[in-house]
């Protein structure tokens, strides 16, 4: 019972880890083109999240069974960036046509972000990070889908802060994209505070 609890809110903080502690926008840097291009709007930089989070959830998935049944057995594992690549481009497709049949105005909002989903250093990075960190498959899909939730965070209170700037008296210099470097550095000092949270 006692490592039952135990197992679970090593669990928990794990999660709380991904999404605050390892943020891949603001302490590791990754996925910052989608952050930047995306985050004009609240309801496409949600879209964009949650696209970013279904993508990360099954890559890991299926880049984790791959790695450990496909290439390990074969002794193939120089392959492993490439096969990864091919994952994550067809489950980007998967999602753009979802997209444009179920949601043509969020699919148009995303423009071209949409398909560099598949070039996202943030998504090959927990692919990468899944296997060089030695997880499990449920530790594997949890750091996938909760590394995205904390890109889906991360890129809705940017959104939301932008939104808010449309309508604010800001000095000519830092108009337009200075301003979203200042705020984005800020927001990412902001999250260095949960550093210690969970080690």
């Amino acid at each position: 019972m006692m490592s039952e609890a135990t197992g679970i809110v090593k669990i928990l903080l794990f999660m709380v880890s991904c999404v605050f502690t390892s943020n891949y926008i603001f302490s590791q840097f990754l996925g910052i083109c989608p952050f930047l291009g995306v985050s004009n709007k609240v309801e496409t930089a949600v879209g964009m999240g949650l696209a970013v989070t279904f993508v990360m959830g099954l890559a890991s998935l299926f880049t984790w069974v791959i790695y450990r049944f496909v290439l390990l057995t074969l002794g193939l594992e120089y392959l492993r960036t490439i096969s990864f690549i091919l994952v994550i481009a067809a489950l980007v497709q998967f999602v753009e046509m979802f997209l444009k049949k179920s949601s043509p105005s969020l699919y148009k909002a995303l423009g071209i972000y949409l398909p560099l989903i598949t070039t996202n250093c943030a998504v090959l990075a927990v692919t990468l990070m899944n296997i060089d960190g030695a997880y499990n498959l449920l530790y594997s899909v949890l750091n996938g889908v909760f590394s995205a939730i904390g890109f889906l965070v991360a890129i809705v209170l940017m959104a939301g802060v932008r939104e808010r700037l449309e309508t604010a008296n800001i000095l000519k210099p830092l108009r337009g994209f200075s301003i979203n470097l200042v705020i984005a550095g800020l927001m990412s000092i902001a999250f260095m505070g949960f550093s210690g949270l969970v080690k």
